[in-house]
């Protein structure tokens, strides 16, 4: 499959989740908006930073709500950017469903449950405990996503 927003021939899935979890630590981004940047540099997508807005109102569940964490959310907001529709009835969208789901699966396995208020209940926001707990989850899912994108689209990867 080839795709239009991507412009590289390796990736290297280590760097991505240490370049995620790493904008998450220093608090320059939500879990999701982390996602989103270190994607779309890692895979050199020729498109502007204002992508990431897209994902702003996606961490602590949501709007801070507690609901489907940011870092999966956000982590299907890149699959829908890959490999999303953007013309009716097109069947493309039976693959990113797919894919979205794989990560929601992927996301569980992880961590026991998508919701982020069980996952703030554990910790104390802004804590280090919070913030090393949400930092791996963000590097797990930007990991994640890329292992995806690279495997749909033949795309080599290192670690």
């Amino acid at each position: 499959m080839e795709n239009q927003l991507i412009n590289v021939s390796e990736i290297n899935l280590d760097e991505i989740r240490i370049t995620a979890e790493e904008y998450y630590k220093r608090g320059d981004f939500y879990c999701s908006e982390a996602i989103m940047k270190t994607i779309k540099d890692a895979f050199e997508m020729p498109i502007s930073d204002d992508i990431i807005r897209v994902t702003s109102g996606l961490g602590g569940g949501m709007g801070m709500s507690g609901c489907v964490c940011g870092a999966l959310s956000g982590g299907n907001v890149v699959l829908g950017l890959v490999f999303g529709r953007t013309t009716p009835k097109d069947p493309q969208v039976d693959i990113t469903m797919r894919l979205t789901n794989e990560l929601h699966d992927i996301f569980r396995a992880h961590h026991k449950t998508a919701c982020c208020r069980i996952h703030l209940k554990k910790v104390e926001f802004g804590s280090d405990d919070h913030i090393a707990q949400c930092s791996y989850f963000t590097g797990d899912m930007a990991y994640e996503v890329a292992k995806i994108i690279c495997r749909e689209l033949n795309i080599k990867t290192i670690s």
